[in-house]
This record gives structure tokens, C-alpha cells and sequence, in this order.
């Protein structure tokens, strides 16, 4: 059993991971800016107010946790840059900081022509700003020195959208895992299943990894 926290447990994401963490026994906070919106989360989950880009609240959060998932979302570009910076920073100065799993975007995967999906001429522009975001929060993992444990999830870069869980997945790193037909899908629900199996089996420390059916 191992004490989570997470950051944005009130979103589509953030909630299905808390779900999925607690029917399967863990200890599960969910550090949220309105607790008090909340009330639909699974009963015993422990509901406070957090957020990853306070310095402040990472220390208090970090004192119990063993990982911290972050699926913060519905901000602005800097939202993600912010979280990571501040995660990276203040986990840096403690003695046994958490481990973190960032839920990331899936347009800083790779085409096959080996560049980002963010930077083809068709990118969708509303989604751009996010984009650039989550590429500059990766980054940041990225050059993270040895004091931080991290891994950052890329779903999907176009089909990733609420439906079934099924249990099952494959895993890839830096470009999209594709069935035969060419599509790489993943709902949300299942998008938790991989969260908490890396919680509990974890096999991509320190880098980016991706799955899809």
C-alpha cells in the first residue's frame, strides 16, 4: 500500500486515478484548490487543499507521501511549466521526497518523421499553448538532477477520451503505440490503470513513456 497524492484529483483524469488507487487499497490524498467541490470522489479518500506550483504546499503534502501523481490541467501555458519547476526545485531539498508521475501531454510524441506532434502545420491551434506547456514541464524532468525520481506519461497525442476500462494496454517511449490499423487510442480509465500499475510496479523511472491499446 503506498500514500498518493494527487494534484488535480478533481479532474477527468486526476478523479479515475484516485478511483482506481483506492480499489486497489492505497491511501489516497486528493490535494485540490476547492475541496469543498469534491464530494463526488470515492469515500475515504482524504480531500485538502494543495497545489503544485505552491513550494509550500509540495513540502507539506511531501512529509506522508510516497508518490505524488500530478494531473493538474485547464490552465494556461504556464501552469504545467510551473508545477514541474516547483516539484523539481522544492523536492530536491528534501531528505525522502516522493516519487512523481507527471500525467503529461500527447503532443510532445514523436511522428514518424522523428519530430514533435505539437509542431506539425496542421496542430490543432486551441490546443497549442497546453502543448508548449507540457513540452516545457518534460523538459524540466528532464534535466532534473539525481535528488528527484520522476516519470512523465504522454496518453495518446489525438484519441485519449473518457470510456471503458479494460485492463489492458502496451507500453511504448517516445512515439505512439499504434494497433494495426495505424491508431493509438486510450480512455481515461484506463489511462489510471497505467498510472497505478507504475505506482506499483515501476518500470520507467526517470523518463517519458506512453501507452495506448
Amino acid at each position: 500500500m503506498s500514500n498518493i497524492v494527487v494534484f488535480g484529483a478533481g479532474g477527468t483524469a486526476g478523479s479515475r486515478i484516485t478511483d482506481e488507487a483506492m480499489n486497489r487499497g492505497h491511501r489516497v490524498t486528493a490535494a485540490v484548490r476547492r475541496p469543498e467541490a469534491t464530494s463526488y470522489l470515492a469515500p475515504g479518500v482524504r480531500t485538502v487543499t494543495g497545489d503544485a506550483t505552491s513550494a509550500r504546499s509540495v513540502r507539506e503534502l511531501a512529509e506522508d507521501a510516497d508518490v505524488f501523481v500530478v494531473a493538474i490541467g485547464g490552465g494556461e501555458r504556464e501552469l504545467w511549466r510551473e508545477a514541474a519547476r516547483t516539484l523539481v526545485d522544492t523536492l530536491r531539498e528534501l531528505p525522502n521526497p516522493p516519487r512523481v508521475i507527471h500525467v503529461g501531454g500527447g503532443a510532445t510524441l514523436l511522428t514518424s518523421k522523428g519530430t514533435p506532434y505539437l509542431n506539425e502545420p496542421d496542430f490543432p491551434a486551441e490546443y497549442r499553448d497546453a502543448a508548449l506547456g507540457q513540452a516545457e514541464a518534460l523538459a524540466i524532468y528532464r534535466s532534473a538532477d539525481d535528488g528527484v525520481t520522476w516519470t512523465y506519461l504522454s496518453p495518446p497525442p489525438l484519441e485519449f477520451h473518457p470510456g471503458e476500462r479494460t485492463g489492458h494496454y502496451r507500453t511504448g517511449t517516445d512515439h505512439p503505440v499504434t494497433d494495426a490499423q495505424g491508431r493509438s487510442v486510450l480512455t481515461y480509465e484506463d489511462l489510471a490503470v497505467v498510472i497505478v500499475d507504475e505506482i506499483e510496479h515501476p518500470r520507467f523511472t526517470n523518463t517519458r513513456f506512453t501507452a495506448a491499446y
